[in-house]
């Protein structure tokens, strides 16, 4: 009797040791805990994001406008991103990523406000959160430069970008990936009731919400002197090539980081981006090849930045079947869209910024809510939602994202126009942005 009373003891104490433990691990686990993976790629996405901007983006741009304005162009993409980065301490940051109330996030979390070294976001410290999100408000603004090169004022540029990051984009941000008024649309209809917006790295956020800004500009602003049939076409296409393949490679981390770890939806986010980039590009040049007898390397290189943008928004939620759809739609319809915009339109969006980043934003957004389903390769639609109801959320999400965009940037521009002017005279159109308003040159020739 002894023996099994002691066997019995030994027992009890064996299972209270275990169940204990047990209870231990589960709080450790329900605590967030630092990653180190997450951490290093995060902060390495950090890096290639803004490595889109400077060099990539100021050089893709740069490649693209006549020789004397090639200097303008990229102190316009420099300007934006350092007074970008500021303004997101001040109060970008905290807009989007503040607890206020559905619209806004507040002012809660300016100049960095209740934000420590050990403050974090998932398993990553909410400063390399900060950082990240940072580098996309910088590229965001930046991608409006295509819209109104050669012929705006630099001061018309900084002050427009500032007051634009404030009211469309830090609230747009808010409300899709900030926990806002498109994070679940329950309030459209209870048949989407726990469906919120399908954005992954910025279809809406990043690249509709630009190229509606670069449409109204472009409209208010005019259109370049001699524009459409006498604009020399772009004074150096390798520069255009270099700075799309920077592009291409930070892109990596504008999708793969935006899993916020090192994991498999990161890999899969960079796989499927770069199927549906080099889709593009592909079907960019057979268009060429096909209307015009030869394929260009302007033509490849915007090819890529069209498949790019459009596979933002579905990047971790569809796989590489649907990357491939992604590319091909992104090739076809970008590129027609840029002759609707000059041609029908008659607006001079001078880089394309609405038919390449606004149009493969918006496709990306609807696509998605198709390629998405396991059915078809993707993650899955949320329990209960079929894919006409996803379609008809994400219909509704871009509805509010292009009016919100279109009227806010509307109103903005109007403010510069009255306040510090949008436009240089004459003569500094004429002679060249770099000389007349930098006092530089780009070439000494």
């Amino acid at each position: 009797m002894k023996i099994i009373f002691k066997l019995g003891c030994l027992v009890s104490i064996a299972l209270l040791f275990s169940l204990t433990s047990a209870h231990i691990t589960m709080a450790a686990d329900a605590k967030a805990t630092l990653d180190t993976g997450d951490t290093a790629w995060i902060m390495t996405s950090t890096a290639l994001v803004l490595f889109m901007t400077m060099p990539g983006l100021a050089l893709f741009y740069g490649g693209l406008v006549r020789s004397k304005n090639v200097l303008s162009v990229l102190m316009q993409c420099f300007g934006i991103a350092t007074l970008m980065s500021v303004l997101w301490l001040i109060f970008g940051y905290s807009i989007a990523f503040g607890e206020n109330n559905q619209w806004w996030g507040g002012m809660g979390k300016s100049f960095f406000a209740g934000v420590s070294a050990d403050t974090l976001i998932g398993t990553i410290p909410e400063n390399v959160f900060f950082m990240f999100q940072m580098t996309f408000a910088v590229i965001t603004p930046a991608l409006i430069v295509g819209a109104y090169v050669e012929r705006i004022k630099f001061s018309a540029v900084l002050l427009f970008s500032s007051l634009w990051l404030m009211t469309v984009y830090a609230p747009s941000t808010h409300w899709i990936w900030g926990g806002g008024l498109l994070a679940d649309l329950g309030w459209a209809s209870d048949a989407l009731k726990g469906f919120g917006t399908m954005d992954f790295a910025g279809g809406l956020v990043v690249h509709a919400n630009a190229g509606v800004a670069a449409l109204v500009i472009a409209a208010i602003l005019g259109s370049r002197r001699g524009f459409p049939n006498e604009l020399r076409p772009p004074h150096n296409p390798g520069m255009v090539m270099i700075g799309a393949a920077m592009l291409w490679v930070g892109w990596f981390g504008f999708n793969g980081g935006s899993a916020l770890g090192a994991n498999g939806g990161a890999g899969m986010a960079i796989a499927v981006t770069h199927i549906s980039a080099s889709t593009a590009c592909l079907v960019w040049i057979a268009i060429e090849w096909i209307k015009f007898g030869k394929p260009s390397l302007v033509g490849i290189a915007t090819g890529a930045i069209a498949g790019l943008a459009t596979i933002t928004p579905g990047s971790g939620f569809v796989g590489p079947v649907g990357a491939l759809v992604f590319g091909a739609l992104a090739g076809v319809i970008c590129f027609f869209m840029i002759s609707v915009i000059k041609n029908t339109w008659k607006i001079d969006d001078s880089l394309d910024v609405f038919a390449v980043h606004g149009v493969g934003g918006i496709l990306g957004v609807l696509l998605t809510s198709i390629f998405a389903d396991a059915s078809v390769g993707g993650i899955g639609l949320p329990g209960g939602i079929s894919i006409g109801m996803a379609f008809v959320g994400q219909l509704l999400a871009a509805v509010i994202t292009v009016i919100w965009a279109g009227v806010l940037s509307y109103i903005i521009v109007k403010v510069v126009q009255v306040t510090v002017g949008l436009r240089v005279d004459e003569t500094e159109e004429t002679e060249g942005l770099d000389l007349t308003v930098h006092g530089e040159r780009g070439y000494d020739i």
